[in-house]
């Protein structure tokens, strides 16, 4: 039976525990990192930092989050799921922050990218801590309302507007990332307080707590035998590593690709995310649950695709106009925008669900971090490809973007594995 926003709305309002806990303090990301992360391209390029070297950084990005990925499941279970979501949520973000707002040139942009791949870290241990004590039925509702927590960032956007008109773009990001840090400080402590270790963290913590690093280490031939077993499991990687390929890009040059080829004003450039994550909401309670059943997930998967594919084409088919942008270049991107909003929530939604459910539990945090490390590394290069592509035309990125786009619906058509039909065997 397809689930409605009504469904959703009861989750949000029931949920308990880590769940709650997690879900609840999402929306803070809003009042941090969201404000200021639209900026962050076009921030590099004022400090000399040219097209090719902001995709170099992003690959880079990505890179340190491929050796922090693959660490991450033996501290997860070390340290437990909560205590890593707060440690590393420090280390993944305030810091960085407290480094942007400082920049002065490519090598602090760099450094900033490097430390910030811990996000995997507390990627994992965050996803273990709000999943592992939930009902497994609630899962695909319980990442549409982390995705809905986030799009609530877009109510803010326009504090980022007026902080960059008044106080130009240069200063006006380096106090947003103060902010930032200062918030994303407040939400790990709000966390950690609210949340309690999972049952199954307790169990690791236990089993791991007099085992050498060498040896969890080889513990990952089990998870990657696990993960090679199970077809879901393949799938879900794939699939999750073309979202994290096309998010890269579109995370890194969307923003370009407006100021510099469309002529869109500093000072609107926040209010796009803010009218995609308003529609994504829009259709994360009404459109996509009823295509999302909980028991196949492939309608969901070939509407995110298509129409997110659909998007892709609509941007870089507006014309470059000569001086401002036009209100043709605005109708345009509002039709751009709606298509993404709807083709990114689903396939968030999917590429997350989809792990999640295919994961075998006993081994979740390695496994987990086995994925993780297999899809950055797949979306890695595509952060420098990018970069180069956008060097020699703004919008060929977006031409990349759509053949991953086009792949993921091909996939999805064709090797579609319903998550019922795929349990993986737990290891021994």
């Amino acid at each position: 039976m397809a689930r409605t926003s009504n469904d959703l709305w009861q989750t949000l309002i029931t949920l308990r525990g880590n769940p709650r806990a997690c879900v609840w303090t999402e929306p803070l990301w809003g009042l941090s990192m969201a404000l200021v992360l639209p900026y962050l391209s076009v921030f590099m390029l004022t400090q000399g930092v040219h097209d090719a070297q902001i995709g170099l950084i992003a690959s880079v990005g990505m890179v340190s989050q491929v050796a922090f990925g693959l660490a991450g499941g033996i501290i997860t279970d070390r340290l437990g799921r909560r205590a890593t979501t707060a440690w590393f949520d420090v280390i993944a973000w305030v810091i960085p922050c407290v480094v942007w707002a400082f920049a002065q040139n490519f090598w602090f942009f760099l450094a900033a990218a490097i430390v910030n791949g811990a996000l995997q870290v507390t990627s994992n241990s965050w996803d273990c801590l709000m999943v592992e004590d939930a009902e497994r039925s609630q899962l695909t509702r319980i990442y549409s309302l982390v995705r809905v927590a986030a799009d609530c960032s877009a109510l803010f956007a326009p504090i980022a507007a007026v902080l960059v008109s008044q106080l130009g773009l240069d200063i006006a990001v380096r106090v947003l990332f103060v902010n930032a840090a200062v918030v994303m400080l407040a939400k790990v402590i709000w966390l950690y307080r609210w949340s309690h270790e999972t049952r199954r963290g307790e169990i690791r913590m236990a089993e791991t707590r007099d085992v050498s690093v060498w040896r969890l280490l080889a513990g990952y031939r089990g998870a990657v035998g696990l993960l090679l077993r199970s077809r879901g499991s393949i799938l879900a990687l794939i699939i999750a590593a073309l979202v994290a390929a096309v998010t890269l890009v579109n995370g890194t040059f969307w923003q370009v690709v407006a100021s510099q080829h469309l002529n869109v004003p500093d000072a609107l450039l926040p209010f796009f995310p803010m009218v995609r994550s308003l529609l994504s909401i829009v259709f994360l309670f009404t459109v996509i649950p009823r295509l999302s059943s909980g028991v196949d997930l492939k309608a969901a998967a070939m509407w995110g695709f298509g129409v997110y594919l659909a998007g892709q084409v609509v941007l870089v088919a507006i014309p470059a106009p000569d001086g401002q942008a036009t209100f043709e270049t605005y109708a345009l991107l509002g039709v751009c925008l709606l298509l993404d909003s709807f083709g990114a929530g689903a396939v968030f939604m999917l590429s997350e669900s989809l792990v999640a459910l295919h994961v075998d539990e006993a081994e979740r945090s390695r496994v987990m971090a086995v994925q993780r490390t297999v899809i950055m590394l797949a979306a890695a290069p595509f952060g420098w490809i990018s970069g180069w592509l956008s060097g020699m035309d703004r919008t060929w990125p977006f031409w990349l973007t759509a053949g991953l786009l086009l792949i993921g619906l091909v996939l999805s058509y064709a090797r579609w594995v319903p998550h019922h039909e795929d349990a993986a065997p737990s290891a021994v």
